[in-house]
């Protein structure tokens, strides 16, 4: 463990061990208590025993944790706007306490490090969410993630590192703080303005970092993230495809390219002022700050969480304080007359400006309709559309859900004759009883099996999506958030529909061919759906359809004009 002066930077954290105090601790470290660490926690501890996030020596304790929330502040008054915490189960929680040492392992059970327990808490979550995200709304992912994905308990304390994660693509463009500072001292750069991203760059992106460079008369260092980002977004191996094609634009040995192991919170201004303090530890000396930075959109009654030049102006009160100078930049648009990007406050009145949203480039891309040169370079978008095909060329689940006895299985059934009679992608069922007896055979009927059975399900969907089948899913699945983690597992490997079978109760147990609700009526059956279980109705399902006034044929015939539609399917028959 050692600390590094650079004349860019300050003072860098570096948490690795050396080999020979590694070996003895590895050692120890096999009879400590172990804690395996989610994926937003294997991305942190990189940073930290890398010393991305310098000046911090591990996870936060109380102290530093309220100094955060409430003032933007460590205990000692330093800035760090983000709590960075090791949030574990009640269960484990109650084996430790204060002076512990705890190992921490990777997916694989290789220890990365040794955790000494400082401080054990339960957080108000909510405060949390308010004063680092400013709302409770689970449409922001922080919050989402704060409120649905992290434990309950904190743990607080100092790192001893064994080794960083290990990465096996790109491993070219994977440097640590230290040897970034080294190259761009072997380079003789000594200004370096940064550019984030987890997005695709076009030539808006190309244009922004390009002038900002020029303006400050700095290197480029564009450092997208390959970590954990907003949900939906393209992956990193796609983007770094595109990034690799964008840089040869710049003129030569200007600019650099190199990869951000973080897990983003999508926290807009707080976000901002913690992606700089990160790009100060590389050792950059001015950070690019556009409009909606680390922005998540809109919240669930359609106003945006952050205004868009918000974190532009958090930054420019903290600048003197932070070390890095900021480059500030408003949204840049093609102006037609002049044939060239301009920011958008400074085109004169009269002139056509043209743009081409994220959502709108996503929609041509699914319906293969062309990307103009003006938008985006033809290299960059020919790598779009090979992880991106036109939905005919894509993978799709069809996720029906719906009582027992209404008519989901019948349904799926006849549409899976129906799309095989079409043809150009294997189709598979994945019916509630078949999967009962294939896949979940030791699983009960508690919401904990009926959760675990549905993300089986999930799984094996978004493997047969992925590699462009068709998968047809008709379980119950009763729930809402376990409905929604599905479609969040399975919408970035192709197209997913919800069809909700929206058939009554009553005509659900009217027909009772199995006799399950009379026994469920009867007490006989436990956690039965609809009777001593709720069901959560879908709110928004792309399709729905009521059995009691149609055929099976007709309700898949329905289905079938839906893909047809949207663009799936071609033709229909």
């Amino acid at each position: 463990m050692s600390s590094l002066n650079e004349p860019h930077g300050g003072e860098l954290k570096q948490l690795i061990l050396s080999e020979t105090d590694s070996a003895a601790l590895k050692e120890r470290a096999l009879e400590f208590e172990s804690w395996d660490l989610t994926e937003r926690q294997l991305w942190d501890i990189e940073m930290l025993l890398s010393g991305a996030f310098s000046p911090l020596e591990g996870f936060m304790g109380r102290a530093d944790y309220d100094g955060v929330l409430d003032n933007m502040r460590l205990a000692n008054n330093t800035i760090w706007t983000m709590p960075i915490t090791l949030d574990v189960t009640e269960a484990f929680a109650e084996k430790v306490s204060d002076g512990s040492e705890i190992a921490l392992r990777d997916p694989e059970g290789v220890i990365l490090a040794v955790l000494t327990i400082s401080d054990k808490w339960t957080p108000d979550k909510k405060n949390e969410a308010v004063k680092v995200f400013g709302s409770e709304d689970t449409v922001h992912p922080g919050v989402n993630y704060l409120f649905n994905n992290a434990n309950n308990v904190y743990l607080g304390g100092t790192l001893q590192g064994l080794e960083l994660p290990r990465h096996y693509d790109f491993r070219e463009l994977r440097n640590t703080p230290a040897e970034l500072r080294a190259k761009f001292q072997k380079l003789a750069w000594t200004k370096i303005v940064a550019f984030q991203t987890r997005n695709p760059m076009h030539r808006a992106h190309q244009e922004i970092t390009f002038r900002a460079a020029r303006q400050v008369e700095a290197n480029l260092l564009i450092q997208p993230v390959v970590g954990m980002t907003k949900p939906g977004d393209v992956d990193h191996y796609s983007r770094i495809r595109c990034y690799q094609h964008l840089i040869k634009q710049y003129p030569e040995h200007s600019t650099d390219l190199s990869l951000l192991p973080l897990a983003m919170r999508m926290g807009g201004p707080r976000e901002a002022i913690w992606h700089a303090i990160i790009r100060k530890n590389y050792g950059c000396t001015h950070f690019i700050i556009g409009r909606n930075h680390a922005d998540p959109g809109k919240d669930s009654k359609g106003n945006d969480f952050y205004g868009p030049y918000d974190a532009q102006e958090l930054m420019e009160k903290l600048t003197d304080e932070l070390g890095i100078k900021m480059v500030p930049f408003q949204m840049m648009v093609y102006v037609k007359e002049k044939a060239e990007y301009m920011p958008v406050e400074e085109v004169p009145e009269g002139l056509t400006v043209m743009n081409i949203s994220g959502t709108e480039v996503r929609r041509r891309l699914a319906e293969g309709l062309d990307i103009p040169d003006w938008f985006s370079y033809s290299n960059v978008v020919e790598e779009l559309r090979r992880t991106y095909p036109p939905r005919d060329q894509q993978g799709f689940t069809l996720f029906f859900t719906g009582l027992s006895g209404s008519g989901k299985s019948t349904i799926a059934n006849a549409l899976m004759a129906k799309l095989m009679e079409i043809g150009g992608r294997s189709v598979t069922l994945l019916d509630g009883d078949i999967v009962r007896k294939n896949l979940s055979s030791e699983l009960g009927f508690s919401k904990e099996h009926r959760d675990i059975n549905i993300r089986r399900i999930g799984f094996v969907a978004a493997e047969i999506t992925k590699n462009g089948g068709i998968a047809i899913c008709a379980p119950i699945a009763p729930y809402t958030a376990t409905r929604a983690g599905v479609r969040a597992d399975i919408e970035p490997c192709g197209g997913f529909l919800e069809v909700h079978i929206a058939t009554s109760l009553e005509v659900c147990e009217s027909r009772d061919r199995k006799g399950l609700y009379a026994l469920a009526r009867a007490g006989k059956i436990k956690e039965f759906t609809g009777i001593s279980d709720p069901y959560e109705a879908p709110e928004n399902p792309e399709i729905c359809i009521d059995t009691a006034d149609c055929t099976p044929d007709e309700a898949s015939e329905q289905i079938i004009l839906k893909l047809d539609q949207l663009g799936y399917i071609k033709g229909g028959k």
